[in-house]
């Protein structure tokens, strides 16, 4: 049976190298030494040796509390991914003899997802009759493009499937 791995760095008796570079707590470099002096030299300080660069030669070790070390890095990182923003695709349903006002309303909705840095996705749908004057559908969607064309740029150019037009917008 193997021993599980441990995350986060190396420390005290988990350092596999010989000598090692010591900084002590307060930042000053105390050289390079034996593993076993550094590891002592902070147990007497109350403190525990932490590889912090394990790639150097020597690595680099420093005097610190590992609890309080992995707390603060599990903080760090929580922070980063609340600080992210994920970019969603919205959907914006129309049909291609849409009235002046129903545009208006569709329009202000795509200027509000394009603000929240969302990415929109404008489906035309094609019913009966009307398949037959997609150059209809291109003129609504061209026009789309042309509200849009300060704050969103085309990312997928308008094309058919099916029954359907569709276009992507992203912001600038």
């Amino acid at each position: 049976m193997t021993p599980p791995v441990k995350s986060g760095p190396r420390y005290n008796n988990l350092i596999t190298a010989e000598k090692v570079r010591v900084i002590d707590d307060d930042g000053e470099n105390l050289g390079v030494m034996y593993t076993r002096e550094a590891i002592a030299q902070a147990a007497e300080v109350g403190l525990d040796l932490v590889e912090v660069s394990p790639n150097a030669d020597p690595p680099v070790c420093k005097f610190l509390d590992i609890g309080k070390f992995k707390y603060e890095a599990q903080k760090k990182a929580n922070l980063a991914r609340k600080s992210q923003k994920t970019q969603e695709i919205k959907e914006i349903k129309m049909r291609p003899n849409i009235d002046d006002h129903d545009y208006m309303v569709k329009m202000k909705k795509v200027a509000e997802f394009i603000e929240e840095g969302d990415k929109v996705k404008i489906t035309l749908r094609f019913r009966g009759r009307e398949l037959a004057h997609q150059q209809l559908g291109m003129q609504l969607l061209q026009r789309v493009q042309a509200d849009t064309a300060e704050s969103a740029k085309i990312e997928a150019h308008p094309r058919m499937e099916g029954r359907q037009m569709l276009m992507v917008l992203s912001p600038k």
